[in-house]
């Protein structure tokens, strides 16, 4: 990484001089050409135009890009990622299944995962939607359905949308279909400061849910992914019918002991 706003305007004269106008993140051939036709071959010759001349000639993108060039700041940088709108969660099962427990076990666990993302961002769901359907490549009946769950209230509860996607999917399940893939999607996503006042006379309305949750993501966090779940979402990972096959998972070099590499000396 190269700081370029550290370096005197001689040495920066000179990198831009070598480097070709093709070279700019933004300008494509098409435009590099037309730039290049016009005798604007370098980066220097680039930032050196008139920016008024180029959005009238080009664009107000490639304007900015020749103001970036000439140190006037046109985007702002953001320092964190603004909020998801949608969150989902969906995987692909390792083998179809058709009965209705590892189905309700799946989107419980798919929920639970979107609901800890959620209260990732401090945001707060009003709709579920679930979905499950069959392989579009695989001989057999062909199943798509999709419900979407609208809650009472907004909530980042991982209890209530894992009832609210339970309910969706046992209102879409139909039997003998071997399903290959499901997933779960928090929509209509708000802040979670903005919360709607009512008689307090449901638990999840109260603080003691909110410190259950991050008590939740604390433990799950220190302990490892799922160290503490709902029964929904089931008790051993290894009875799955549903998880990924992961035969060819990239092994985790820098995060797992059992995966380090191993160098021994002859």
């Amino acid at each position: 990484m190269c700081n370029l706003a550290a370096l005197p305007a001689s040495d920066l004269d000179a990198i831009f001089a070598a480097t070709p106008v093709k070279e700019v993140w933004g300008v494509g051939r098409r435009i590099a050409a037309q730039l290049e036709e016009g005798g604007i071959a370098t980066v220097l010759d680039l930032m050196r135009m008139d920016p008024a001349t180029v959005r009238r000639r080009w664009s107000v993108v490639l304007e900015r890009t020749v103001r970036e060039l000439q140190g006037l700041p046109c985007i702002a940088l953001e320092e964190q990622p603004s909020p998801k709108k949608e969150i989902a969660c969906t995987r692909s099962f390792g083998r179809p299944v058709s009965e209705l427990a590892p189905l309700l076990e799946a989107v419980s666990e798919f929920a639970a995962r979107a609901a800890e993302k959620l209260r990732g961002q401090a945001s707060v769901a009003s709709e579920v939607l679930v979905f499950a359907h069959t392989s579009p490549h695989r001989p057999g009946p062909r199943f798509s359905q999709s419900v979407v769950v609208p809650l009472r209230r907004p909530t980042a509860d991982t209890a209530c949308l894992v009832q609210a996607a339970v309910l969706g999917l046992r209102a879409i399940y139909q039997p003998g279909f071997a399903l290959i893939k499901a997933g779960v999607m928090l929509l209509d996503l708000v802040p979670g400061s903005l919360y709607q006042g009512e008689l307090d006379l449901e638990p999840e309305l109260t603080g003691e849910r909110v410190k259950l949750m991050a008590t939740l993501d604390a433990l799950n966090d220190k302990y490892g992914k799922g160290m503490v779940r709902l029964a929904s979402q089931g008790i051993d990972d290894r009875t799955r019918q549903w998880g990924m096959r992961q035969e060819r998972l990239t092994p985790g070099y820098t995060t797992a002991w059992a995966d380090m590499p191993i160098a021994k000396a002859v």
